[in-house]
């Protein structure tokens, strides 16, 4: 839901009754009146955020946004992004890897790694949690096409052979979080066992506590004894709880809200992100299996105007599939700046007329705003538009997930920066071979020939390095922006905001999920 001006109006006055009740001592607040650590040693107080996503699964390879989120403080893999750089650090490894040859690593362990339930990390728990991480049903198994083993050289020392030589080895091993070897499966959906700075307590559907790892000893200690996320996907119930003092943080700040925030003494930063709503069309169904009806469809609706009104500016539109902010970056073969005629032309010469699409939709708050222009403008250039919302879980499991999927198009909010920038993982997770290609929009089945051209681009881009790899990128992005298969209308700033005078060490980042590693109390 928006925030509107009533909204923001409520808000504040439960800010104000909050405010009330804590000077008269019977408010809720996050911090437990403890102090920040440092100032005794140990941890102590306690920091919550307000997470805009919920889910079921904090699993190793998870793709949830909050366990993701939660996961960074909690699970280690060799590597480690900085989210808000997306720096890489050494994290369970003892530092970078250790050249054997062009095609071969060797890399080693944080000497006295253990997991928080006391047991030593070996190698042997690194190659489960990499076969796990790669296995069959894993969306995480196309990040490693270019390795060839992962072996245990000794308990402290892995081995890793590659296919080619490949210069971003420590980033895609970040997406191979460490877990013990033989761990029960469900176990690690419901409160996974790591080696990070802080550990699980408890899980609620409304609510994950963390506690320090008394067993962690790398560099990024826990800061707070109590480190709290909310689950409230509600736009309006974090911004509540944000100005009423029970949340510290809040991720995915709608930009109606600023303001308010600013205004409560919070700040507020946007950062360029990779995060974008999409078209997703349904290759397998006519007329849909044109790529020009699926540009047709791009071309009648106002993206520039979604982004003035819906997003209160807060984006840009997609003028390639890669966001401007990423190195690899080209602006695209195929623009798709709104043009109804146009629209109208590319139906017409492809046969299409009186069509009825039926656009199934997540029910994201700020997806939800894009709705009605989105239909008014395509039902402007002839096309008549029926709307069916549902819960993300849905769409996926319900309508793209099935046997033979009749749905027309849909649109829903995609993020894969959370994996890194590598322009092979954005543009892989949407096209590689695997769900999303298979069994989403069945491109690899309905196009096998534009499809397999792009895969020879990815291949050709991963294996060069320089202007070589970034000429091969810039073919892929025009592909892309010709077949429109599953494509984005702009690229959003991620908004974030935070108490400033409580908390200290915050980084606001331009994907899903807040980074709290290293944030304590003031």
């Amino acid at each position: 839901m928006r925030i509107t001006k009533r909204t923001a109006q409520a808000s504040a006055v439960l800010a104000a009754t909050a405010l009330a009740l804590s000077a008269c001592g019977g408010g809720t607040t996050s911090n437990g009146g403890g102090a920040a650590a440092g100032s005794g040693g140990a941890a102590s107080g306690a920091i919550t955020v307000g997470a805009a996503y919920e889910t079921t699964d904090y699993g190793p390879i998870t793709t949830s946004a909050l366990a993701m989120g939660v996961n960074w403080s909690v699970l280690e893999g060799l590597y480690e992004f900085d989210m808000s750089d997306y720096s890489t650090r050494a994290a369970l490894a003892a530092g970078d890897p250790t050249k054997v040859s062009d095609t071969e690593y060797e890399i080693t362990l944080r000497d006295g790694a253990k997991f928080s339930d006391g047991k030593d990390v070996t190698s042997k728990d690194v190659v489960s949690s990499y076969k796990r991480a790669t296995a069959d049903k894993s969306i995480y198994k196309q990040f490693f096409g270019f390795v060839d083993s992962v072996a245990e050289k000794d308990p402290k020392t892995v081995t890793v052979k590659l296919k080619y030589p490949f210069e971003n080895l420590k980033a895609r091993f970040v997406s191979v979080k460490v877990v013990p070897d033989g761990s029960d499966e469900e176990a690690l959906k419901a409160k996974p066992v790591g080696t990070g700075p802080y550990m699980y307590d408890s899980v609620t559907p409304t609510e994950v506590k963390l506690v320090p790892n008394p067993n962690y000893n790398g560099d990024k200690k826990a800061t707070v004894a109590e480190l709290k996320y909310q689950a409230l996907k509600d736009d309006s119930a974090r911004l509540s709880a944000a100005v009423g003092g029970t949340i510290d943080a809040m991720e995915a700040v709608p930009a109606s809200a600023k303001a308010q925030l600013e205004g409560a003494g919070w700040k507020v930063e946007a950062v360029p992100g990779y995060g974008n709503p999409f078209l997703m069309f349904n290759t397998t169904k006519a007329p849909f299996d044109k790529a020009e009806v699926r540009q047709a469809l791009h071309y009648a609706i106002n993206t520039q105007k979604l982004v003035d009104t819906a997003m209160d500016g807060q984006a840009k539109p997609a003028t390639s599939f890669l966001p401007e902010a990423n190195p690899a970056y080209k602006k695209a073969k195929v623009q798709f700046d709104y043009d109804v005629n146009k629209a109208k032309e590319l139906l017409a010469k492809n046969g299409v007329k009186d069509l009825s699409i039926t656009l199934t939709t997540t029910d994201h708050p700020w997806v939800t705003n894009l709705i009605p222009q989105i239909k008014q403008d395509l039902e402007a250039a002839g096309v008549k538009v029926a709307v069916k919302s549902m819960a993300s879980a849905d769409v996926y499991a319900n309508v793209a997930d099935v046997d033979n999927p009749t749905y027309d198009v849909i649109l829903a909010p995609g993020d894969p920066s959370v994996f890194g920038t590598d322009p092979g993982i954005i543009i892989e997770w949407w096209n590689a071979d695997n769900v999303w290609t298979q069994k989403r929009s069945h491109w690899k089945e309905s196009d096998p020939a534009s499809w397999g051209k792009l895969q020879e681009l990815i291949k050709a881009a991963n294996q060069a390095t320089g202007d070589d790899a970034k000429a091969k990128w810039g073919e892929a992005q025009d592909l892309l922006s010709e077949q429109a298969v599953t494509y984005p209308l702009f690229h959003r700033n991620m908004l974030t905001a935070w108490n400033e005078g409580k908390i200290t060490g915050f980084k606001p980042i331009a994907s899903t999920g807040l980074q709290t590693i290293g944030v304590g109390l003031k």
